[in-house]
């Protein structure tokens, strides 16, 4: 399916913050932004993305036979590498300059993407920090959650525990059952809100590598589609893992990469800088 030429025009067009904006994203480190992308290009990548997913899907157990986290999500992962349309989207200038301008960093380079696509019936996805699983140098990581449809209560939106970066507690937690207890737990006698909103079509989200999110059952018999894409600051380095899923991290997705050097394999390119 050929991309139309006015979403490929409208994924070059900037996305311009307010101070306000990147304020609020520093103080919370999650926002959540309206009309990033119009109705006709999230309608022709969802349906390019769900085609793709099709595509690469291998679980043929049914929810009741999953662990919590199975239960939680489809996950596949680097698709751009695999459909040129998908990858129109991964390489945008409009995201990846708003993912730079919200961390206050000249550029962004790709850690990897990745589809979650919680089935009709599927389960929570348990509170938790991405970061855990990264071997990377600093906090300058950013990810866009893209619905790929309006996403009401009942579909299982992402919920944010608002400037909860600042825990060090449950940082050490992979995701699964005693993540959702234990942290959910320490966020209960904090002062930290809890943002639980729908998302309307076109909107996303974009959330630091360190602060505590959650997502609720999709309670619908329809799949709640998502597209992720994870940034890191064009400089990131690799830092030595200090966990087993570090070190699968750095084998998969930095692959080459050396500690202490800016990441910058090839599956690492730079997605946007200035021009």
């Amino acid at each position: 399916m050929a991309i139309p030429e006015t979403i490929l025009h409208e994924l070059t067009q900037p996305y311009t913050l307010t101070g306000e904006q990147v304020d609020f994203y520093n103080t919370n480190r999650f926002i959540k932004l309206k009309q990033v992308l119009s109705p006709e290009a999230v309608a022709y990548f969802s349906t390019v993305i769900s085609e793709q997913v099709a595509r690469m899907n291998t679980v043929k157990t049914t929810i009741g036979e999953r662990d919590t986290y199975g239960k939680a999500f489809l996950q596949l992962f680097n698709l751009w590498r695999e459909n040129d349309a998908v990858c129109a989207l991964i390489f945008s200038k409009r995201l990846g300059k708003i993912a730079a301008d919200l961390m206050q960093v000249e550029g962004v380079r790709m850690y990897h993407d990745q589809a979650l696509f919680k089935e009709g019936g599927g389960g929570i996805t348990p509170w938790h920090a991405d970061q855990y699983y990264w071997p990377l140098e600093t906090d300058k990581t950013i990810t866009a959650w893209i619905p790929l449809q309006e996403t009401p209560l009942e579909m299982g939106p992402l919920e944010f525990s608002a400037g909860s970066h600042q825990i060090i507690e449950g940082r050490e937690l992979a995701i699964g059952d005693e993540s959702e207890q234990l942290i959910q737990q320490r966020l209960r006698v904090t002062d930290f809100k809890h943002v639980i909103e729908a998302f309307d079509l076109g909107e996303i989200s974009f959330h630091s590598g360190w602060v505590f999110h959650r997502a609720g059952a999709n309670t619908t018999g329809h799949m709640r589609r998502v597209m992720t894409i994870i940034y890191m600051d064009r400089d990131m380095r690799l830092k030595a893992p200090e966990n087993k899923n570090q070190q699968n991290d750095w084998d998969t997705w930095c692959p080459g990469a050396q500690i202490g050097k800016i990441i910058n394999s090839p599956i690492n390119p730079v997605l946007y800088e200035p021009a």
